[in-house]
């Protein structure tokens, strides 16, 4: 005789933990049961069972909690008029990983994934997570409220969830999952937005500079390393109150200088790329408050008050779809078009962009600092975190004086090689003219300036 439990849910969820992904005839043939009994038994399993695919590609997967709670969250988008909709239901399957359509929501696929199966987090949160300066003061001040390290990177996928789900209704991106968190966003909508008027800026800014350096104030959790806050400013003319504010240092010191005169350096490399290439770049505007220097930038994935849009990095699409080893940009943009994703003249752009910054001196183009906007082909977005980081202090507060190197183009590469020098030999200039950086780092820039011309005359 048959063992009772072997016609149970629980034996079947059971079953589909060990098995995930098991087809209608491998779980018939485990349990010894009928194809019509297993129906009946799937039937009872409710919701607990996740069936992805049609026909005989169909298969089965448990459903898991997440802390106690059933494991599947409606996915909502904010569009750029700051209207919300459901995009679908992230599910979580056991033992791990999850099910999410994201094709639906206009990011590439491969085929492995095309039926929304991942083994870990969909590639579209991934950038959603907190990250960065802002990122660690984020985990600091909700880590005892939510259970989780202070340290965001001892976080499992399921802590990540678990913020998101919690706290997530202010990230990169578009994105918010789950019914609390869309809850916290309607709530912040239906208040009246604390903007900082243009009048204010200056004394708000220089005490949330304070603040997030000392005490690690709470802020969105938009990623990067630069010591940072966000805020919400009026402007004339501009896209959105929504800004993320880069600082120095408030004491004098050979660090804190020059870290304040390669802000002014990248708002002048932003303000370049622009005018000289026609690259979309963050729009940004210098600020001088509490013997700090500041570097505003408005938010590119924010528009008016509450509209958004959607983002992901070059460092995410390379981690789920490319998984190379390259660090050039150009060469992951030609290995995304020759799948479709990007057109050719998206990869011109960035090989512009590449170029420029490696003649600017930007040693830090690591792949978390380009994005895309999804489509068919996917666009670039626009361009930040652009600065000669070549001459950026120490972890000790030294101050180095590095070489400028600029190397020549290979054949190939050399009509894009001219045009980013052009803009390279704009940015030198501008820059070793700006009276608000220092005079000693104008004569690097300077000297830079002319080694560059000396090389392109070799070009």
């Amino acid at each position: 005789m048959r063992p009772k439990n072997q016609n149970s849910p629980d034996q079947l969820l059971m079953l589909l933990r060990q098995h995930p992904g098991a087809k209608a005839s491998q779980l018939a043939e485990w349990l010894q049961i009928s194809q019509p009994t297993l129906s009946r038994l799937l039937g009872a399993a409710g919701d607990a069972v996740l069936p992805i695919g049609a026909g005989p590609r169909r298969r089965y997967f448990g459903q898991r909690l997440l802390r106690g709670l059933p494991g599947n969250f409606p996915l909502y988008a904010v569009n750029p008029e700051g209207q919300v909709s459901t995009q679908g239901t992230l599910n979580l399957t056991a033992p791990e990983g999850t099910v999410l359509d994201v094709a639906a929501l206009g990011w590439p696929v491969e085929a492995e994934f095309a039926e929304g199966v991942w083994p870990g987090l969909p590639y579209v949160l991934q950038d959603m997570r907190p990250q960065g300066f802002l990122g660690r003061n984020f985990a600091r001040h909700w880590a005892p409220d939510l259970g989780v390290s202070p340290n965001p990177t001892e976080w499992h996928d399921d802590d990540v969830l678990h913020l998101l789900t919690q706290r997530g209704s202010d990230t990169t991106g578009n994105l918010i999952l789950g019914d609390v968190a869309l809850q916290r966003w309607l709530q912040a909508k239906a208040e009246p937005l604390a903007i900082i008027s243009e009048a204010q800026t200056e004394q708000a800014y220089a005490q949330k500079a304070d603040q997030a350096s000392a005490l690690g104030a709470v802020g969105s959790s938009a990623a990067g390393e630069f010591p940072k806050f966000t805020a919400l400013r009026a402007l004339a003319g501009s896209l959105t109150p929504h800004v993320i504010v880069k600082f120095s240092g408030a004491e004098a010191s050979g660090a804190v200088q020059r870290w304040a005169d390669l802000l002014v350096c990248e708002h002048l490399a932003l303000q370049t790329l622009q005018t000289s290439l026609g690259v979309a770049s963050a729009r940004s505007r210098l600020l001088s408050a509490g013997g700090r220097t500041l570097l505003e930038v408005e938010r590119f994935d924010r528009h008016g008050d509450f509209g958004r849009s959607p983002l992901c990095s070059l460092e995410t699409l390379d981690a789920a779809l490319l998984g190379k080893s390259s660090t050039d940009w150009g060469v992951l943009a030609e290995l995304m078009r020759a799948q479709g994703w990007v057109s050719a003249e998206t990869v011109q752009t960035i090989r512009l962009i590449w170029q420029f910054g490696q003649l600017i001196g930007n040693t830090d183009m690591h792949k978390g600092n380009l994005s895309f906007v999804p489509g068919h082909p996917m666009t670039v977005a626009p361009v930040y975190d652009m600065l000669p980081m070549l001459y950026a202090p120490l972890a000790g507060g030294e101050v180095p004086a590095p070489r400028y190197q600029p190397a020549l183009p290979p054949p190939q590469a050399r009509d894009t090689w001219l045009q980013a020098c052009t803009a390279a030999q704009a940015f030198w200039q501008s820059a070793s003219t700006d009276a608000r950086i220092s005079p000693a780092f104008t004569q690097v820039l300077r000297a830079n300036l002319i080694e560059l011309e000396r090389v392109r005359g070799m070009a």
